[in-house]
């Protein structure tokens, strides 16, 4: 007998998010959230990198290619930055990468760009959850299902 992998259940729809969040800045704000025992969606997965301008394009890509429903990257604010000017070499390389985005036909919505600092564990909990609920509205992301590897 043999199983149909189309059938649907009636599991509600979690969204896998992947959120590279830099050190100094996101990755503590998402620690306090965690301290001070704020509620995020626990299907939020964070990398952790040492600065948001370390976050390649083709990371985005890739995840997204993995089975990503959504991608976030989160650092310090604009003259903050540990690394002096990283977060501006972030905001504009990703800002070609939406536009790479929206000519593969990946709605603009599934990715985002946010500056949480250290002391904001409350603005990061907000962040995930309203992103998270951005991306249960839009569904699964199928737009590169075809390019992603299945056994």
């Amino acid at each position: 007998m043999q199983i149909n992998e189309n059938v649907t259940t009636n599991e509600a729809f979690k969204p896998l998010i992947v959120a590279f969040c830099c050190n100094w800045c996101s990755y503590a704000g998402a620690d306090l959230a965690g301290t001070n025992r704020l509620n995020y969606p626990a299907d939020v997965k964070i990398i952790r990198v040492p600065c948001s301008c370390r976050v390649n394009p083709t990371f985005i890509l890739k995840a997204f290619q993995k089975g990503a429903d959504g991608v976030i990257i989160c650092g310090c604010h604009p003259g903050d930055c540990h690394y002096t000017s990283g977060n501006y070499y972030a905001r504009r390389r990703m800002t070609l990468l939406f536009s790479m985005l929206d000519y593969l036909g990946i709605e603009k919505e599934r990715t985002r760009v946010e500056w949480v600092s250290a002391a904001e564990g409350v603005k990061f909990a907000d962040t995930m959850n309203s992103f998270v609920e951005t991306i249960t509205k839009l569904g699964r992301n199928k737009r590169l299902e075809d390019l992603r590897c299945r056994k």
